[in-house]
């Protein structure tokens, strides 16, 4: 058996054709050692094909096209390749305006660029195509079907041919079987036949009107079935998306696809992904967050609200534009559910906190300036107004804001539909800002009124002595720091010891500093000097008022917490109940109202479910007939 040799040909390079969002392919300039010029370009197939000559550049044209269809139908990513030779003095031509262009400082430059190069890329012979395998990362279905149950709506924007997009979205879960295809492709005969004359005035104008057409046929589908359990999967081309989002056709491009349960944008540039990013975001109001792990996907990460970028084998830029990192696709789950979750409630809880202690803290003031007839009396000394939000309450809502932990990561996870108390902002609704608000006012309310009904007149010392101001103003601030520092106890679902070293600490401190700024000279304490120490500290009445007055304040929040986790419990509450009852497959738990799913391998499940249903629900009610038919006879 002879074997073949293998040849080896040196080519020095003489330009570089760099890839870009609107060109779609890179080429090379060559010279061999037989002193002749070769461009070679290779880019996407619909790329390749325009810039094919008509006369010998298509010989291999459609063996080479059923080749990539079966590569694409197999899941494999598809490049184009072609060639052609130059003569000496086109290229010297050519690359007298090529180095012009490149060394253009105008803003225009990138267009300079693109049309140079157009004028070479032409008249190509096709050589073939090349595939190459990009499997699914570990995890990618089971975390798309988490993210659908969580009601987060997913777009697909590759730059795959589309028969491979449609294999990637089964084999994903992120198209199933039953799913309504609308497919909007330029890919037609009456359009191969219009661009194969090459007049570009007439293809754009065939294109944009069949895109047109397409894209309300596809609406008319969608807007005569709402309300019914059909399930719509929106697919579309690269060029028919150059058209979609233009200005006179994307506002019905995006109600058709907000209606569809699947969108899937194939063959699309860097570029194009960015505008549909931007379109949904726009268009929608939601927040858009976009994941991609290459240099491709750097302007859709920018335009989204959130970008996650994937380290990996695609290089490091996705990564360094965006506003998060992961090593896997998978990883998504977690942040989102669990992280995302977390995050959410920590934020709203914090920011409800913070109106909710310093309406507290800030009324006292408004009733005793009422109380002493705006004469200015001051009802608490300056340092203790001062050091209020610095020492006395700061380090609890700090805690509260880092480790707190509604539900654990293992049923955030379990139970996606804890995402959906952020997607419907249930945490921070203005009704339940003003809940808080008016809890504050509440406190304030009690503290107040109830400090000095109970101090007036009344005997404060051993030897029968009235409190005076400065008792008075000691007592409302001590039952203010445990109000408040009790209150945020309430409302923390996850204890560690940070939270009790911060909550009661900040409370032990309030009692250390009045004990330490009351023993400076009064010069300088003013009226703290000795307040603990002789007049508050040796008084039962003291101790009393705070215990009561606390609990009094804290009532209509445990009331409220109560009656609502009885009669409307949130999705949490649920949780947290099953988790502690020990019961996580309750019926309770199947009956709250969550985004109905058509996305991920569940839907597909279920879909299969009421299929084999319906099936038999069919031969029994033809079974019934045939009966009622022969007892007729």
């Amino acid at each position: 058996m002879n074997q073949v040799q293998p040849l080896t040909s040196e080519y020095r390079i003489l330009n570089v054709l760099e890839f870009n969002s609107a060109r779609k392919r890179m080429s090379v300039i060559v010279r061999n050692e037989e002193d002749r010029l070769f461009l070679f370009c290779k880019g996407a197939d619909s790329v390749i094909f325009e810039r094919l000559s008509k006369k010998q550049g298509r010989e291999f044209g459609e063996a080479t096209r059923t080749h990539i269809s079966k590569y694409a139908d197999a899941g494999l990513r598809t490049l184009a390749i072609a060639y052609r030779e130059l003569d000496e003095e086109e290229y010297r031509v050519w690359n007298e305006e090529f180095m012009e262009a490149m060394n253009t400082v105008s803003a225009d430059r990138d267009a300079k660029m693109d049309a140079v190069t157009d004028k070479i890329e032409k008249e190509l012979i096709l050589v073939g195509a090349t595939a190459v395998e990009d499997k699914l990362q570990k995890g990618v279905p089971q975390c798309i079907d988490k993210l659908a149950q969580a009601g987060i709506k997913i777009w697909v924007l590759t730059g795959d041919k589309l028969e491979t997009a449609i294999n990637i979205g089964f084999a994903c879960s992120f198209l199933r079987q039953g799913m309504k295809q609308i497919l909007i492709t330029l890919d037609t005969p009456e359009i191969n036949v219009v661009e194969a004359q090459g007049d570009k005035e007439a293809i754009s104008k065939v294109s944009r009107e069949s895109v047109r057409k397409q894209i309300s046929d596809g609406h008319m589908q969608v807007s005569s079935v709402r309300g019914n359990d059909d399930v719509f999967a929106l697919i579309i081309d690269g060029k028919s998306l150059a058209y979609a989002l233009e200005k006179e056709i994307k506002e019905k491009f995006l109600s058709v696809a907000i209606g569809c349960a699947s969108v899937i944008c194939c063959r699309v540039s860097p570029k194009q992904k960015a505008l549909v990013t931007r379109l949904v975001k726009e268009g929608t109001g939601k927040t858009t967050l976009a994941i991609g792990d290459g240099a491709n996907d750097v302007g859709m990460l920018q335009e989204a609200d959130i970008g996650v970028g994937i380290s990996g084998v695609e290089g490091m830029q996705a990564v360094m534009a965006s506003d998060f990192a992961i090593a896997q696709f998978c990883f998504l789950e977690r942040l989102l559910l669990v992280h995302g979750h977390w995050c959410y409630r920590r934020i709203t809880t914090m920011i409800c906190y913070f109106f909710y202690k310093n309406i507290a803290f800030g009324f006292t003031l408004f009733y005793f300036e009422a109380y002493a007839s705006f004469s200015g009396q001051a009802a608490y000394n300056d340092w203790y107004m001062s050091l209020f939000n610095v020492f006395f309450t700061s380090l609890p809502v700090i805690a509260l804001g880092v480790f707190e932990q509604d539900v654990s990561a293992r049923f955030c996870l379990q139970f996606p539909l804890l995402y959906q108390e952020g997607l419907q902002n249930i945490l921070f609704r203005w009704a339940r800002i003003f809940g808080w608000m008016f809890n504050g006012v509440c406190s304030s309310t009690i503290i107040f009124f109830f400090s000095t009904s109970i101090l007036k007149h009344q005997a404060f010392r051993h030897g029968g002595q009235v409190s005076g101001m400065e008792v008075l103003g000691a007592t409302m601030y001590t039952c203010i720091v445990w109000t408040v520092n009790c209150q945020i106890a309430l409302a923390i679902s996850y204890f560690t010891w940070i939270q009790h070293l911060v909550i009661w600490g900040s409370i032990a401190f309030w009692y250390l500093f009045l004990f330490v700024y009351g023993s400076i000279k009064p010069t300088f304490s003013t009226t703290a000097y000795k307040v603990l120490v002789e007049a508050c500290g040796p008084s039962p009445m003291y101790w009393f008022i705070t215990l009561l007055v606390v609990i009094s304040a804290l009532v209509p929040y445990f009331t409220y917490t109560a009656f609502e986790r009885r009669f409307f419990p949130l999705y949490h509450s649920l949780i947290q109940w099953a988790r502690h009852e020990g019961i996580y497959e309750d019926p309770v738990l199947q009956t709250i109202p969550v985004h109905r799913n058509h996305v991920g391998f569940t839907a597909r499940v279920e879909a299969g479910i009421e299929h084999f249903k319906n099936k038999i629900r069919h031969s029994h009610n033809g079974d019934r007939v045939t009966g009622l038919q022969n007892d007729s006879h």
